[in-house]
């Protein structure tokens, strides 16, 4: 279901319309208003500039972690992996132990 949200960004209304609930809607544009303001308090920036500049900065945070996420995956594959081998290893020597004590009885 889609949901018509009214939000402020730069102290100007927007109307958006999305899948996600208002509250998760509220909470990005809070995150971009506070970006906004750390480069407008920071720096002489218009409204526009800083919008621009905080979109770079969140672009950048997302391709960072996305990277990070999949470097992550990639790991985890990895030790599943090495995790499947040494379970097969033990059920081996889980074996070859049985018929060893078989042979010593």
């Amino acid at each position: 279901m889609k949901h018509r949200i009214t939000v402020t960004i730069g102290n100007r209304d927007y109307v958006l319309i999305a899948q996600e609930e208002e509250a998760y809607v509220q909470k990005v544009v809070s995150h971009v208003e506070e970006k906004m303001q750390e480069l407008m308090n920071t720096s002489r920036l218009s409204v526009t500039d800083s919008a621009i500049m905080a979109a770079v900065n969140i672009a950048d945070d997302y391709f960072k972690m996305a990277e990070t996420s999949e470097s992550l995956r990639s790991q985890l594959k990895e030790y599943l992996e090495e995790a499947s081998k040494m379970k097969l290893e033990l059920s081996e020597a889980k074996r070859a132990l049985a018929k060893l004590q078989k042979q010593a009885k």
